[in-house]
Parts: structure tokens; C-alpha cells; sequence
């Protein structure tokens, strides 16, 4: 009997400390170093966004550099999740249960964000500054998930609102993929036409993968739009630009701030992408603000080998909050103290826009600036920090 009950013994203690229950006991810290994790698609037809989850690692190195965090190191972690929600769900399990993370902080793409959002919760692991930005992360209330990017749904309302407005354009068309990311796009632009008694003369989705566009293009060539809004990844946008090059349509294109990477942009594009206006959520990469310049210079010496552009500061950018919050929670570290620091945070400001998040909203903000790519891949401001009066969350 006693060599029975010993084996399993033994297996039963090997299953007790690898479940789920117990990993969300781990606190993801100790008293050297804070664990932080992110996922983002470093290969796979997103990989052009994949910087943003080694742009975090800058800021994170700057704190060590100076100190840490009331004596603690940040330990940072990066997977690959190929822009694919099951690999996203893999990976972040992995790291939860394996490794013991503390927060989340960035996490390109809106699917896989919705794929773990309530995993994350049901373990208390923070997740600070999604890189995307659908209501359904906020709305309800996530306890442990806040937003630092303004909700495309907004994004949409205030670049649609500029192109009828300032621009005078009358005939739009909206070319979105096909997931959570694009359909909370056009939705904030069709809530803006509404606004305006006016229809969208097109809409057109796209799957992430897709490769032959001519059809989609020849449809948006056919509807004689003024303009094309478009809320899809970076692959499918040069495609789509260089289809409608080659048949002879050329729309003032427009896009969220997710395709605001213009050098990256300009050259996958073969140069298509001058004259392209898209919103924007930071300031631009060459900008002269000190903190800016701070980052710019960190990333010369931490990582040369990376380009410096818009994806890669935004990694910079959704990841300030938390550095904010930790360092005002003292040594005392906990989730819970770290929370509520999280949730009194006020008109904190890095180089993105202005955050303020409570106890019952964890939507940071709701502004964007409007840019337009100038020659050479430049930053032309055509508006700054505005925010959307039609918001419907702030009524929630």
C-alpha cells in the first residue's frame, strides 16, 4: 500500500503546484526584481507591430538603470504569439503559471486580447496599457485591466469628423479587417455619418492573412470615394495601396494610428504611403519634447540595432503608467496596492495623452492628434490633442 500511495502522492503534489489556483497565489515579485510580461506578433503578418513589445524593454532599462523601482529590478519578458489568439492563450498561460508574472503591460492585437482578458483576471495579473483599444476590455469593468490607448471607436468618430468637416469630403468609404480591431473602427465612423445624415458609400472587410485584394479594391474604385478610411494591419494597408496604384484609384487615404509608423509605412509601400493621414497617438518620434528626447537617446544605446519609429515608442508609451503607479506605491508592493494607485492615477501624461483613470472608469483617455506623412516620411500636424465629444463611454 505504502508503495502505492507514495507515486500518487507525488503526482498529486506536482498537479497542486502547477495549476492555475495556485500560480495566482505567485505575486510576481520578490525583494530583488518585478516580473512584467508582454506578447506581440514578432513574426506572422502583424510582425511590423511586433516592436512595440521590445520598445517597452527601453523603458524598463531606464528605470534599472536608475535604480529600479524602491530597490527592485524589472525583470522583463517577451513571447511570440504570431498574431494568433490560441498562441496568444498558450503563451500567456506559460508565462502566468510558469514564471510568475506581476503585471502585463502592451499586447498587440484585439483578439488576442479578448482571448486572455478573463484569464488574466481570474489570476489578479495586472494588464496596463493594451495595444488596442476596444470597449469590450473596459466596458464592463475589468478590475485588473487598464487602458492607456484611446478607444478606436473614437479614433474613427474624430478622424471621420475631420474629413467631413475640415476637409470637405462627402463620399467615404471604410476598409476594415475583419476581427474586433476594424469592426470597432467602423463603428465610431458610422456613428460619426449618422451624426452627420450621411452614409458610408462603401464598406469592405478584409482577413488578416489575405493577400489578393483586386476585388475589394476594384469595389472601393467602383463606389468613387472621395476618401477610404481603413482600419487593417500594416500588410494588408500596403497591399491595398499598391492594388489601387495599379488600377488607377487614388482616394485621400486614411487610417488609424495603428499604420502611423510612416517610415515603416513608406517603405512597404514603395513610397505610396506621402500624403496619407492617419491619427496619432503620441507625439512624433522625432519630436523635441526632453522626455521624448530622453527615449531616443535610450534606445541609440540599449538597442541599436532597432529602428526607431512610431510602433516601437508606442511599447515606450503603454508601459509609463505602470512604471508611474509602482513607483508611488513605495516598498510595500503588492497587486492590491499597486491597484489602487492605478485607480487615483491623475492627469499623468508621458509621451502619449493624458491619462486619468478611477475606480469605476479604466478608460485612460479619449484624444488623439491628426498627422499627415510629409515628405521623407515626416510628421505633418494638421490637428493636436483632441478628444470626441460623441464618446458614449463617458456617459456609462
Amino acid at each position: 500500500m505504502k508503495k502505492i500511495l507514495i507515486p500518487v502522492m507525488i503526482v498529486c503534489s506536482f498537479f497542486l503546484i502547477s495549476s492555475p489556483a495556485n500560480a495566482a497565489g505567485k505575486p510576481g515579485f520578490d525583494g530583488k526584481e518585478i516580473r512584467i510580461a508582454q506578447w506581440g506578433p514578432q513574426t506572422g503578418p502583424a510582425a511590423p507591430w511586433g516592436s512595440v513589445a521590445r520598445g517597452s524593454d527601453i523603458l524598463f532599462k531606464i528605470v534599472n538603470d536608475e535604480g529600479g523601482i524602491h530597490g527592485r529590478k524589472i525583470k522583463y519578458f517577451i513571447r511570440d504569439d504570431q498574431y494568433n489568439p490560441a498562441q496568444t492563450k498558450a503563451v500567456v498561460k506559460e508565462l502566468v503559471e510558469r514564471e510568475g508574472i506581476f503585471a502585463f503591460v502592451g499586447g498587440v492585437s484585439a483578439a488576442s486580447g479578448m482571448a486572455v482578458k478573463d484569464y488574466l483576471a481570474q489570476n489578479k495579473v495586472l494588464w496596463v496599457g493594451p495595444s488596442t483599444a476596444v470597449i469590450e476590455y473596459v466596458f464592463p469593468l475589468n478590475p485588473y485591466l487598464f487602458a492607456v490607448y484611446p478607444l478606436y471607436e473614437d479614433e474613427a468618430s474624430i478622424l471621420t469628423k475631420y474629413a467631413v468637416q475640415k476637409m470637405g469630403i462627402k463620399k467615404i468609404a471604410f476598409f476594415y479587417q475583419n476581427d474586433a480591431y476594424g469592426k470597432s473602427g467602423l463603428k465610431g465612423c458610422k456613428s460619426r455619418m449618422d451624426a452627420f445624415n450621411m452614409k458610408l458609400v462603401e464598406e469592405i472587410s478584409v482577413e488578416p492573412g489575405e493577400k489578393d485584394l483586386s476585388s475589394q479594391m476594384m469595389r472601393l474604385k467602383s463606389s468613387e470615394a472621395e476618401a477610404v478610411i481603413m482600419w487593417v494591419n500594416p500588410t494588408s494597408a500596403a497591399i491595398a495601396l499598391k492594388t489601387c496604384a495599379t488600377i488607377g484609384f487614388k482616394p485621400q487615404w486614411i487610417s488609424s494610428n495603428t499604420l502611423s509608423d510612416y517610415a515603416l509605412m513608406n517603405k512597404i509601400t514603395g513610397g505610396l504611403w506621402e500624403g496619407v493621414i492617419t491619427g496619432a497617438f503620441a507625439l512624433p518620434p522625432t519630436s523635441g519634447d526632453p522626455l521624448m528626447t530622453k527615449y531616443r537617446e535610450a534606445a541609440k544605446k540599449y538597442a541599436p540595432e532597432e529602428r526607431w519609429g512610431t510602433f516601437y515608442l508606442a511599447g515606450i508609451l503603454f508601459a509609463e503608467p505602470l512604471i508611474e503607479a509602482l513607483k508611488k506605491v513605495g516598498p510595500k508592493l503588492s497587486t492590491e496596492a499597486c491597484l489602487q494607485k492605478l485607480n487615483s492615477l491623475k492627469n499623468f501624461q508621458g509621451v502619449g495623452p493624458m491619462i486619468n483613470w478611477s475606480s469605476q472608469v479604466h478608460q485612460g483617455s479619449d484624444s488623439v492628434m491628426i498627422h499627415k506623412c510629409g515628405p521623407n516620411s515626416t510628421y505633418i500636424t494638421l490637428e493636436g490633442w483632441t478628444s470626441n465629444e460623441m464618446a458614449s463611454w463617458k456617459t456609462k
